[in-house]
């Protein structure tokens, strides 16, 4: 495998496979968020010790929509969604399709993290709410939510992170992105210069992401400290 030091400085080479995997990456994250923090919500509100218990619902969510499917490998879930993205999408290649096993692989992992977030919470400040006369709504979306906001950005950087890692296992199956260009471009093209191009781009895109969620974080406890 040969190695081009000209080529491995000539990093515009990665731009279009960057753009993809921001791309995959933050369509996939909103869809995930969308399906998994509702869930997360409910396997909480639904425990036996949570606002509106009911041990039916609770167990559906949690043993068939999540801990089934956070069961299947990530690889092994792509292959078995292709019949859908060619469905919905009309092809299998490429960054677009691939959203769809990213999202829904996520989802679960979202929905975990939403309620280890959730469960974090006080109970006594749940239980003055409940005494004050505040409904489950209320509860959740103005004591719950805002109390477990650090927790759920660490836990949405977190499944950023993740979903990174993710499109780049996409790329090696024709998904698009730096995964992608690493393998298409770069090991089957015996470059060795485009794969450490690649990796390096995810290195720091990684990086930023986890500066940005710290950063947010941050900020969230400074301004309850001064409150």
């Amino acid at each position: 495998m040969r190695f081009d030091w000209i080529e491995f400085f000539q990093f515009q080479n990665m731009i279009v496979p960057l753009w993809e995997t921001i791309y995959m990456v933050g369509i996939a994250t909103l869809i995930s968020l969308i399906i998994g923090f509702p869930i997360g919500i409910l396997l909480v509100t639904s425990e036996e010790k949570g606002i509106k218990p009911n041990k039916s619902l609770h167990k559906i969510l949690d043993v068939i929509l999540v801990n089934i499917t956070r069961s299947i490998p990530f690889i092994i879930l792509m292959v078995l969604l292709l019949p859908l993205m060619r469905f919905i999408v009309g092809t299998s290649i490429g960054s677009v399709p691939f959203i769809i096993p990213l999202a829904l692989g996520a989802a679960p992992f979202v929905a975990r993290i939403i309620e280890g977030a959730l469960k974090e919470v006080d109970e006594g400040l749940i239980e003055a709410s409940k005494s004050m006369g505040a409904t489950s709504k209320e509860i959740i979306l103005k004591v719950m939510i805002p109390e477990a906001l650090p927790s759920l950005v660490h836990g949405i950087t977190l499944t950023i992170i993740t979903l990174i890692g993710y499109s780049a296992l996409a790329g090696t199956i024709g998904g698009g992105g730096l995964g992608n260009s690493a393998v298409m471009d770069g090991y089957q093209n015996q470059n060795y210069a485009i794969i450490w191009q690649a990796t390096i781009v995810i290195i720091v895109l990684v990086q930023i992401i986890q500066f940005i969620g710290d950063t947010i974080v941050n900020k969230i406890i400074e301004k309850r400290k001064k409150v």
